[in-house]
Order: structure tokens, then sequence, then C-alpha cells
């Protein structure tokens, strides 16, 4: 099978086969759930730190960030995001969204992300990050885990001084080894990730050398290990932060809430599974 793909077969394949790629009624709950309120004052306003999952890549069709369907800030119709569910409880947040997450971004980013945030001085912080510190060329250059640790906390320090009164919701990490699981079986899906895609993971993806099983089983506990540290950061942080108890990790994603173009990042169904499971830990506090 050619390894090339045309880009206009990639959108045939996407219109087709995922559902979120599908244009949904104006207004409608992509998920079809009643929304419970959430207990404690309503924010006013909402920012997002993170990468690409935050940005909503690759959702609207194209290999670029997408952030109508953040699943956090998103504004469209396609995703019922934190904002979105937030507005449809009665919060007094409409048009205030920030998004400063960037695709590509590690922990090492989080830093002038949440400077930037707090010149935007919101109410409720979502911060997701950790694929692409695990998402590297090879498992030595993966991000050590105390240094990971250590660039989380100096963001939450920020923002623990400069926005004390902020909410702040941790969100775990994705079961990214889930897409190996899911993935490495079709010539279609391995054509696309063509080693380009998370190498630390989907390089050679159909090998079932002890090296390769070895490596994957790496990568999969550097993701554990990262949840682990983000639980511990915000445990640290105190009252104001909370950590989505893994519900992002627990998602059970499959292929159709992948984007076509990588069967990698989440579609519009996918970012939905998201928003929905992290959201009741937004403000039970």
């Amino acid at each position: 099978m050619s390894r090339r793909w045309p880009v206009l077969a990639l959108v045939i394949l996407c219109l087709v086969a995922t559902s979120g790629c599908r244009p949904r009624t104006a207004g409608a709950n992509p998920g079809g759930e009643s929304i419970p309120r959430p207990s404690g004052n309503l924010p006013t306003s909402i920012a997002a730190l993170g990468d690409s999952l935050s940005t909503g890549f690759g959702s609207c069709l194209l290999p670029a960030s997408c952030e109508r369907n953040s699943w956090s800030t998103g504004t469209g119709s396609q995703v019922d995001s934190h904002y979105r569910r937030l507005l449809s409880v009665g919060a007094d947040i409409r048009d205030q969204t920030y998004n400063f997450a960037q695709p590509k971004a590690r922990a090492a980013d989080l830093a002038s992300q949440a400077a930037r945030a707090v010149e935007a001085e919101p109410q409720y912080v979502t911060l997701q990050i950790g694929a692409n510190d695990a998402c590297r060329p090879s498992i030595g250059d993966m991000t050590p885990v105390a240094t990971f640790r250590a660039q989380v906390d100096d963001a939450l320090r920020t923002i623990k001084r400069d926005l004390p009164r902020a909410r702040v919701l941790v969100v775990s990490i994705p079961d990214i080894y889930r897409v190996w699981q899911l993935g490495h079986g079709r010539e279609l899906v391995t054509d696309v990730w063509n080693g380009r895609i998370c190498p630390s993971l989907l390089a050679d993806p159909t090998s079932m050398t002890k090296a390769a099983k070895d490596r994957r089983a790496a990568f999969r506990a550097r993701v554990n290990a990262y949840n682990k540290a983000l639980a511990a950061a915000c445990k640290a942080y105190g009252r104001h932060c909370r950590y989505d108890g893994g519900a992002a990790h627990r998602v059970r994603f499959g292929l159709n809430m992948l984007t076509a173009f990588d069967f990698f990042h989440p579609n519009a169904e996918g970012l939905n599974a998201l928003a929905k499971a992290t959201w009741p830990r937004s403000f039970t506090w």
C-alpha cells in the first residue's frame, strides 16, 4: 500500500468515518445528557493552559488548532465544553474565554502560559499537559518525572500567588497507549502514523520484539507517573485546586473519536467525551 495519502482522501475518510466531523445543530447538547449545576459560586471567566488537546487541534478537518472545539473554552456548537456547560447552568461567563494552550507544548511551557493567564485574571483555570513530554523521539528524551513535577508546580505557584481566588482544574493525561492498542493492527492507521507521530510509542507499531514491547511499556509507565505527579501537584496547591481523579485517562475512546488525518488527536466526538468526563470535577467543592 502507498504511504502517501492524498488530502482529498483524508477529508472524505473523515467525513464518512468520524462522527466528530459532522456538524451539529447549534445549541444542541452533543452528549445528550442533562448537565447538573455545579456547587459553589459560578465563575465569570475561564482560561485554558496546556497543549494541542486544549486547542482542539485537528478537530476542524485540518492539522491546525480549532479553539472553538476546545473541551475547556470552546464556544462552537460541536463540543459541549466546560465554557458552554457553565453557560447552560447560568454562569455570567459569555465571551469571557481565554485559551493560552499551544500545540507541542510541554510542562516547561506552562510557566509562560500561566503568566499570560494572570494578566487575563480568569476565575476558572483548566490545566492539561504531559502528552508531549512523553511523545518524544525516544524513551530517553522524555521529560524526567521530577522535572515534570517541578515545572507543573512552577506554573501553579504563579496562579496561586497572583490569582488566589481562581479555581483550578488539573486534568489527567488521556490513555495514549490505547491509541497504539486500537490502531497497530490496521494498515490504514499505521500508514498515517508512518513514524512521524509520537515515535516513543508509535514507532514500528507492528513490531512485537521484546525491545518494542519494552519501549511501549516504558512509555505507558511514564504517562502513569506523570498523572501521579499532576495529582500530587494539585493536592499541594490546596483547596482551590481539583484533580480530575484520572477521569480523562479513563475515557475509553475508539478510532472513530480520533482525527482521520493522524489517528492521534481527538476529533469533536473525542473532545466531547473529555469534556463530559472531566466536568463533574470542575466545581464540586
